[in-house]
């Protein structure tokens, strides 16, 4: 495990393994993954995945949370405690957090403070994340979104944004699926 991805687990299991054990385990799970996803990427980039991959949601953190959007909080945090800037920005922008940032009126702040990546990496970590479920079983992407509709209830702003989001998600995913198929 090289030094960033090393880091990474550590300042991940610090804040998520005791206070969010369900958390833990998803986050265990998506690191897990987009390590077996790398070999698609050049191994700079297989490393960066990784170590975004270990942070995606430590922004959930009882220590770090602050805005409501654990992904803005999580970037802010890394950029804090001194992960690079764009692992912070994989981070803050993992997963259509624009869209649930829109929502929640932070959309400015987001896109102000951190580039938004469009990579096979960026495509990478939500493919990642969003084929893993909350207790780190592989899910199929739209049995996930269909998990967190469940779990939040029609009516919540994280299902919305997940209405509006859904057709980047898929994009995302599938650009990822395509990659995965000929290597």
């Amino acid at each position: 495990m090289s030094g960033l991805v090393a880091r990474a687990a550590e300042l991940a299991e610090e804040q998520l393994a005791a206070a969010l054990p369900r958390r833990w385990r998803h986050v265990q799970a998506v690191a897990r993954k987009a390590g077996e996803v790398g070999h698609v990427l050049d191994p700079a980039d297989a490393e960066v995945l990784v170590a975004a991959a270990w942070l995606h949601d430590v922004g959930y953190a009882p220590g770090v949370a602050d805005t409501g959007l654990h992904a803005l909080d999580g970037g802010r945090w890394l950029r804090r405690v001194g992960v690079s800037d764009r692992v912070a920005a994989l981070v803050a922008h993992h997963s259509c957090a624009l869209f649930e940032a829109e929502e929640r009126g932070l959309r400015d702040e987001l896109a102000a403070e951190f580039p938004q990546e469009q990579s096979l990496t960026a495509d990478a970590l939500w493919y990642a994340d969003m084929t893993t479920g909350p207790d780190g079983r592989d899910v199929a992407v739209l049995d996930r979104l269909a998990e967190i509709e469940q779990r939040y209830g029609p009516d919540h702003l994280v299902t919305r944004f997940w209405v509006r989001a859904r057709p980047t998600l898929l994009e995302a995913v599938g650009r990822t699926m395509d990659r995965l198929a000929v290597s």
